[in-house]
């Protein structure tokens, strides 16, 4: 019964060692490390070699690879996501790239005016304008300018023909009215001279 007694009292640091190295399978709050450092300070050493018990060291060797799927497969999940958000990341740029592009695309709009298929700035354009504007306006002043000058030389050249027409009309009946005296002395002679004829027949 001693025996006994003394292998139990043997036994029992082992048997309780073996019970706390076990918690590091049956507790499901702790992580990998912490697991490993429960199972490695609560086994038994002998020597410089930690003593495990082979159903502990298969149960964490399951949990270990439990646990290593799991993180392959949050992994995946987490690279299928990056994936998927560089695919939304990539269409956004092209999007964003897009409207960058109608942005610049009416900026430029905003700024430029085609005229003939001409792109000029609106500035530049309105300088233009101004210039062509002043240009015609320079052009009908020069006309109405030219057109007073001609019109007042019509209205001379009116007022010299009307003069010459009043001196010609003036001449025409003075010479009319110096004909018909001679016309008149002319017969006066002609009767003087038939008179003396007709004198001389007697």
């Amino acid at each position: 019964m001693r025996i006994v007694i003394l292998l139990l009292c043997l036994a029992g640091p082992m048997l309780a060692k073996a019970q706390m190295a076990a918690k590091a399978i049956e507790t499901n709050d702790l992580n990998l490390q912490a697991r490993y450092e429960v199972m490695k300070t609560n086994s038994q050493t002998y020597e410089d070699y930690k003593v495990i018990k082979e159903y502990i060291l298969e149960a964490f060797w399951k949990i270990t690879t439990d646990s290593v799927k799991d993180q392959k497969h949050q992994l995946a999940l987490a690279k299928s996501k990056i994936d998927s958000l560089n695919i939304a990341l990539a269409n956004s740029k092209a999007e964003l790239s897009g409207h960058l592009a109608s942005v610049e695309d009416l900026t430029y709009s905003s700024k430029h005016i085609s005229v003939l298929g001409v792109p000029f700035g609106k500035g530049t354009f309105l300088v233009l304008v101004g210039v062509v504007v002043a240009g015609f306006i320079a052009l009908v002043v020069m006309l109405v300018g030219r057109m007073k000058i001609v019109n007042a030389e019509m209205k001379e050249k009116m007022l010299v023909a009307h003069t010459l027409t009043l001196e010609f009309e003036d001449y025409k009946r003075k010479a009319l009215d110096k004909q018909t005296k001679l016309s008149r002395e002319l017969q006066n002679e002609r009767n003087k001279l038939m008179e003396l004829r007709g004198q001389k027949l007697l």
